[in-house]
C-alpha cells in the first residue's frame, strides 16, 4: 500500500472524475486491451480529452496520438497503462513527472507472476509514492463512472452497452467476478453508479474502493466481491464510513479456509477460523454477507427498490398462493431461512373470507384460483393482509399468471393500487417472468424473486440488512499496556492470577511440592479438592494423567499426588514440573469455554461457547474481533445453539448471563491490550453459576506470540 495509515478512499477521485485521460499503450485495434478503453471512451461520449499514447504517434481510432504522456497538450488527471510489465515502470515514472494524479495498471506480470514480477510491483509502488500518485492494480480491470462515461477498463461487459445510470456501486478484487456482477446488475434493470476492480492491490485496495463509493452521493448500495483482506483496520474503517453515510454494503466473500488451525495450541485456536471471523466482523459493521453472485444481485436489487425506508424490521412473513401445495413449499423454505409465519388476526381472516369465500385463512393463505377472477377481489385480499396487525412482509407467488395477458392485467392493476394505498408496507412477488411483467412490478417498488428458495434467502437477507442498519457502531479503544509478565505463560496458576487482576473471578489456589503440603493446602481450602500438574511444558493436563478430581480427605490427596507424578513421569518424562496445584472442587452451574486467538487478518479474536463436548464436537461457538463490550458478549452467548441450557431449560435455574458476559468482555479487553505479547488465551471451563452468583474460571492457559510463531 502507498500509505496504509491514510484514511481509506483518499485520493481516488481521479479514477472517477478525471478531467483528462491518457491511454499508454493505446492501440488502433479496438479489440486489443490497449484499444478497448480508447474505443469505449469515444463510443459512449466521455467529455474530457482522451490522449492515446504510442511511440509511433500518428492517429489512433481517429484521435491524435502522442509518443509519451510528457508530450500531451495538458496533463491528464488519469493514465490507463496497457503496456507489458517491463515497460510499466518507465511509464509510471513519466506519468509522475507529468503530474498525473492516478494510474490504472491493466497489465499482468507482477506479484502474481513470481519473484521478478513482485520486484517490479515494489518498484512501481515506490515511484507512485515518490510522486504522490494513486495506483489501481496492477493486473486489474480498472474503474468506471457510468454517469460521466468515464471508462478506465477493458471489460468486455462494456463493449456493447453501458449499464444504466443508477445507485449501485460495485467494488471487486476479482476483475471477472466484478465485471460479471456489473453486467448481471444491468440485465436486471438495476442502475450502476461506479465500478472499481482492485487486482493485485499494490496501492488501492478493497477498503479504498468501499470508502470511495460510500462517499459518492450517487451511490446508495455497495456490492462488494472480496477474496481477502490485507489491512483489517482499513477495511473496518471503510465499512464504518459506509454506515455513517447510510450506505448499505453487501459482500460476497469467497475463499474460506482452515489453514493454520492445525497448529493451534489451545482449544480456542482450534475452534476459530478466519472465515468465521469475517462473518463476525461484517455483522458488527452492519454488512450483509452472501454466499453467491446470484444472492448478491437478488438482494442488492431488492434492497435498491426498498431503500431507504422500507427494509423489513421483523422476520415475520405472510405467504399467499393460489395453491395449497405451493403454499406449503413456501412455508418450508421461509422457515428454513429463519423467518416466522405469524397467525393472522381474526379481523384479517374475516376480511379475506369476505373477499374470497373459498380461501383458507391460515398462513400461508391458500387464496385459490378465485383471487385471479377480478382485480377488486385481489385488491381486497391484499389490502386485508397488508393491514394485518402483525405487519409482516407479504409474499405473493405467481406461478403462471403473468404469462397470461388477461391475468397479468388483473395482477398489475391490483398491485398498482395496493402499492399506492400502502406505500410503506413491504410486498414481494415470486415469479419467473415474463421479463416485461417483472420490470413493470419492479417499477412499482415491489421486488420480484425468480424462485421460492431465492425469495426465502433473499427476504432473510433483507431482514438482516434492516436489523444490521440499526445496530450500534463499534469503535474499539486502543489503550496502551505494559509488557506482559512472562510468568503468565508458565502455568494455569499464573495465568489465572493475571486474569484475576483484571476482575475475572478465579478460585483460591496454591502450588505445592510435597504430599504433606498438598494435604495442608487441601485442609486450608476445604474438601473436596482437585489436584493438577503445574508445568509450562504441558498444555493439556488430562492427556498425561495430570488431574485428579473429587478428593475428599487427606488419604485421597496423598494417593492422587503420587499417581499424578507417576503418570506425568511416564507420559511426559522431559516436562519441567513446577509443582502440583491444589484448588477447591467447585461444582454447581453450567460450563462455558471462552478464549482469544490471533487471527491472521483481524488480530485478537474472542470466542465463547458451551463447555464440555458442545464446543468441540458441535462447534457451538460465537466469535468476534476483540475487544467486545458486555452487551456484545451477551449477544454472543445468546446466539449459541445450546443457550437454552443457560436460560433455564426444563425448569433449571437461569445462569448468571450478565456475569458471564462481563467475564468474556474483560477477557477480550485484556487480550486486546496485550495483543503484541499474547497469541492465545484459553479459559476452559468457566463455571456459570445461577443468576446473581457470578462465574468462576476453573482452568486457564496463555500462549505467548513467540511460541505461537514457532
Amino acid at each position: 500500500m502507498l500509505q496504509p495509515s491514510q484514511r481509506p478512499g483518499q485520493g481516488l477521485a481521479p479514477f472517477f472524475e478525471a478531467q483528462g485521460i491518457a491511454i499508454v499503450g493505446a492501440s488502433d485495434d479496438p479489440t486489443k486491451i490497449g484499444g478497448r478503453p480508447v474505443s469505449m471512451l469515444i463510443k459512449y461520449g466521455y467529455a474530457g480529452p482522451v490522449y492515446p499514447i504510442n511511440p509511433k504517434g500518428g492517429t489512433i481510432q481517429g484521435l491524435s496520438a502522442y509518443p509519451s504522456v510528457l508530450a500531451t497538450p495538458t496533463a491528464p488527471d488519469l493514465a490507463i497503462l496497457a503496456v507489458p510489465a517491463g515497460a510499466t515502470i518507465a511509464a509510471v515514472r513519466e506519468c509522475g513527472e507529468r503530474g498525473v494524479k492516478a494510474a490504472i495498471v491493466l497489465s499482468s506480470g507482477f506479484t502474481e507472476a513470481g519473484t521478478e514480477g513482485a520486484a517490479l510491483q515494489t518498484e512501481l509502488v515506490a515511484i507512485a509514492r515518490e510522486y504522490g500518485m494513486r495506483v489501481l492494480g496492477p493486473n486489474c480491470l480498472g474503474a468506471v463512472n457510468v454517469a460521466d462515461k468515464l471508462i478506465g477498463s477493458f471489460s468486455i461487459a462494456l463493449e456493447e452497452n453501458m449499464p444504466p445510470v443508477g445507485q449501485v456501486g460495485i467494488v471487486s478484487q476479482s476483475g471477472n467476478v466484478g465485471s460479471y456482477t456489473m453486467q448481471s446488475v444491468a440485465r436486471r434493470g438495476l442502475g450502476v453508479s461506479r465500478f472499481i476492480a482492485t487486482g493485485n492491490e499494490a496501492d488501492v485496495d478493497v477498503a479504498d474502493g468501499i470508502a470511495a463509493l460510500a462517499e459518492d452521493d450517487g451511490t446508495r448500495i455497495i456490492l462488494c466481491c472480496m477474496e481477502t483482506c490485507r489491512h483489517a483496520d482499513r477495511l473496518i474503517e471503510a465499512l464504518r464510513i459506509a454506515r455513517e453515510r447510510g450506505k448499505l454494503v453487501i459482500v460476497l466473500k469467497i475463499g474460506s479456509t482452515a489453514e493454520g488451525q492445525a497448529a493451534a495450541a489451545s482449544h480456542t485456536g482450534a475452534l476459530t477460523s478466519s472465515d468465521a471471523v469475517f462473518d463476525a466482523v461484517f455483522r458488527r459493521q452492519g454488512v450483509l454477507r452472501v454466499r453467491s453472485v446470484e444472492a448478491l444481485i437478488d438482494i442488492g436489487h431488492a434492497a435498491s427498490l426498498l431503500m431507504p425506508n422500507r427494509l423489513p424490521q421483523t422476520n415475520g412473513v405472510t405467504l399467499v398462493a393460489a395453491s395449497g401445495g405451493f403454499g406449503i413449499m413456501m412455508a418450508d423454505a421461509m422457515s428454513e431461512a429463519g423467518l416466522q409465519l405469524p397467525a393472522l388476526a381474526d379481523s384479517t381472516k374475516s376480511r379475506i373470507r369476505e373477499a374470497v369465500p373459498t380461501a383458507s385463512t391460515g398462513n400461508p393463505v391458500d387464496a385459490s384460483a378465485q383471487m385471479s377472477a377480478r382485480p377488486d377481489i385481489l385488491l381486497k385480499m391484499l389490502t386485508a393482509l397488508l393491514e394485518d396487525p402483525a405487519e409482516s412482509t407479504l409474499v405473493l407467488l405467481l406461478s403462471l399468471s403473468l404469462y397470461n395477458k388477461r391475468l397479468r392485467g388483473i395482477y398489475l392493476e391490483a398491485l398498482t393500487q395496493v402499492r399506492a394505498s400502502h406505500p410503506d408496507r413491504l410486498l414481494m412477488v415470486i415469479s419467473q417472468g415474463p421479463a416485461e411483467a417483472v420490470e413493470q412490478i419492479n417499477a412499482l417498488g415491489i421486488p420480484v424473486f425468480p424462485s421460492i428458495d431465492a425469495a426465502a434467502s433473499g427476504l432473510a437477507g433483507l431482514v438482516r440488512l434492516g436489523q444490521l442498519a440499526h445496530a450500534p457502531i463499534h469503535i474499539p479503544t486502543r489503550s496502551a499496556a505494559e509488557p506482559v509478565d512472562p510468568a503468565v505463560f508458565r502455568s494455569e496458576f499464573h495465568a489465572k492470577r493475571a486474569l484475576a487482576a483484571v476482575g475475572i473471578d478465579v478460585p483460591s489456589e496454591a502450588i505445592v511440592t510435597s504430599a504433606d503440603d498438598a494435604v495442608r493446602a487441601a485442609e486450608s481450602t476445604g474438601y473436596p479438592v482437585v489436584l493438577k500438574i503445574v508445568s509450562e511444558d504441558i498444555a493439556h493436563k488430562t492427556e498425561v494423567g495430570g488431574v485428579a478430581l473429587h478428593l475428599h480427605d487427606a488419604e485421597a490427596v496423598r494417593t492422587a499426588y503420587a499417581n499424578i507424578l507417576d503418570s506425568v513421569g511416564r507420559h511426559a518424562p522431559d516436562a519441567r514440573i513446577e509443582g502440583i496445584l491444589v484448588a477447591p472442587m467447585v461444582q454447581g452451574g453450567t460450563e462455558l469455554i471462552a478464549g482469544v486467538s490471533q487471527d491472521a487478518v483481524f488480530g485478537p479474536v474472542v470466542m465463547v461457547g458451551m463447555g464440555g463436548i458442545y464446543a468441540e464436537i458441535l462447534k457451538d461457538v460465537a466469535l468476534q474481533a476483540a475487544p467486545v463490550s458486555e452487551d456484545e458478549a451477551a449477544d454472543m452467548i445468546r446466539s449459541l445453539k445450546m443457550f437454552p441450557l443457560l436460560d433455564g431449560a426444563r425448569g433449571q435455574a437461569k445462569a448468571d448471563i450478565a456475569a458471564a458476559a462481563r467475564t468474556v468482555a474483560r477477557l477480550s479487553e485484556y487480550a486486546y491490550r496485550h495483543r503484541d505479547d499474547i497469541a492465545e488465551i484459553d479459559m476452559n471451563p468457566i463455571l456459570v453459576r445461577p443468576q446473581g452468583q457470578g462465574t468462576i474460571v476453573l482452568d486457564a492457559l496463555m500462549i505467548p506470540v513467540s511460541a505461537s510463531a514457532r
